[in-house]
């Protein structure tokens, strides 16, 4: 597993830290060609969140900013507090070729084993009991993943935070 996906885990909720870091060493195993599963974004800030809400809309949207979703389109319709990731129940991942280009391409098999390698990855992840945006009926986000049972940003919000860490208390 990549630094990148490692910081990103260490700062999830501390429930779900082993369970990821395992999701995304199950992927890397079972992805045989170029591609390797990175986590591109874990826990946010309201702030973030606020920024990311923001384009799109106040915002321009520039190119790089997310590949999952072209040029001067809304990212999320998440504002900080209303998405899993403020909670550190969520990951998004993205494919990394040959150790240096990202790739959101869902349908690439890269690995030529007749499955793309995004959709191996939605099938661990659905194993260990992680719902994917890609299955939602309206603004499909393709990238995302969050813990079922801890998938309701206002049941979330409404619990009491551990005043040393911040996270929420479960």
């Amino acid at each position: 597993m990549d630094k990148a996906s490692q910081d990103r885990i260490a700062k999830l909720h501390p429930l779900v830290r082993n369970e990821v870091t395992l999701i995304v060493n199950e992927c890397n195993a079972a992805l045989k060609g170029p591609s390797q599963m990175r986590i591109a974004q874990g826990l946010r800030t309201f702030e973030e969140q606020n920024d990311l809400y923001a384009l799109g809309r106040t915002k321009k949207n520039p190119n790089g900013v997310t590949a999952a979703r072209p040029l001067g389109a809304t990212v999320t319709n998440a504002k900080g507090g209303q998405s899993v990731h403020n909670y550190g129940f969520a990951v998004d991942i993205v494919m990394i070729i040959d150790g240096k280009t990202a790739s959101w391409d869902t349908k690439k098999d890269w690995d030529g084993d007749k499955v793309s390698d995004w959709d191996e990855c939605v099938k661990i992840f659905a194993k260990h009991g992680w719902s994917w945006g890609g299955n939602w009926s309206s603004f499909k986000d393709m990238p995302h993943f969050d813990k079922i049972g801890y998938s309701n940003w206002r049941l979330l919000s409404t619990m009491k935070r551990d005043p040393r860490t911040n996270y929420v208390i479960i």
